[in-house]
């Protein structure tokens, strides 16, 4: 059985802050805790914050990693709930970005019981287009960024990161990025962009009970304004901001916005 201080171990837990009800952080695809320090300071007096890092990714315990459970998605959302379960943490607020949004769904639809909210930035449940469904790539896209990734790894990031990011007026973002995704293991990076490009989560949507936020960024390369809009009509408890912040990381590029439409959300609602 995986203990308490086995998971703060194995995904470099870390817990702080002056509130008592929970708000989990999760980092998307090729990126570790850090990045969300630009939006935990403004959360910090009212939640207790909890940051983690995936297995293979960030200050994790590499020796942790396992092939065959993260293979799929489903590998990750049983790291969140081993954070969660570990940490015995209830009325969680989670909040993912990019690929994290999809796995904190598979989490929270796994123990509903544990979250309250659903923050979910730069959300997309299939990144292939799927006739009428836009994803916002072909597979042979896709199929071609694995290969990259196969042949040049550090040359796949140079070029996708700041594409990513978006932001060319602000270049330490794109290159902070490019860093990240050249600090992690090729082989495990590699395995999560598969996971992480191929899924197919349509068909959980439906299922969420627990109410979400979709912040969707306009201009992102990764999941078009047609996704977050696919989203919102697929859950039944979601509410959809289409933000000003162009690019696929507006925790990093627009935090103040990122935080604003955080709080509206989480803020609670005026006595009738």
């Amino acid at each position: 059985m995986t203990t308490r201080d086995d998971v703060i171990r194995r995904n470099n837990v870390s817990v702080f802050g002056h509130g008592t009800q929970p708000m989990v952080f999760a980092h998307g695809f090729g990126c570790d805790q850090n990045m969300w320090r630009y939006l935990t300071p403004h959360f910090e007096q009212d939640y207790q914050i909890v940051l983690f890092d995936y297995v293979g990714s960030g200050r994790s315990d590499l020796a942790a990693y396992d092939a065959d459970r993260y293979a799929t998605l489903e590998g990750y959302a049983q790291d969140v709930l081993d954070v969660v379960r570990g940490l015995d943490l209830r009325d969680v607020v989670f909040v993912g970005h990019s690929v994290s949004a999809m796995i904190g769904v598979l989490a929270a639809n796994q123990e509903p019981e544990r979250f309250e909210r659903l923050v979910l930035v730069a959300p997309s449940p299939r990144y292939i287009n799927d006739t009428p469904y836009v994803g916002g790539f072909e597979r042979g896209d896709i199929d071609g960024l694995l290969e990259m990734m196969d042949r040049n790894f550090i040359g796949w990031a140079n070029f996708l990161a700041p594409a990513i990011i978006k932001n060319s007026d602000r270049p330490e973002l794109g290159a902070e990025l490019t860093a990240s995704f050249c600090s992690t293991d090729p082989v495990i990076a590699r395995r999560f962009a598969e996971a992480t490009f191929l899924a197919d989560n349509r068909a959980d949507l439906a299922n969420v009970r627990v109410p979400a936020l979709i912040l969707q960024c306009s201009e992102d390369m990764v999941a078009p304004l047609e996704v977050g809009e696919y989203m919102h009509r697929q859950m039944p408890e979601s509410a959809l901001r289409v933000m000003r912040a162009t690019g696929h990381c507006p925790h990093m590029s627009h935090p103040d916005e990122t935080v604003a439409l955080i709080r509206e959300y989480l803020a609670p609602a005026p006595a009738a």
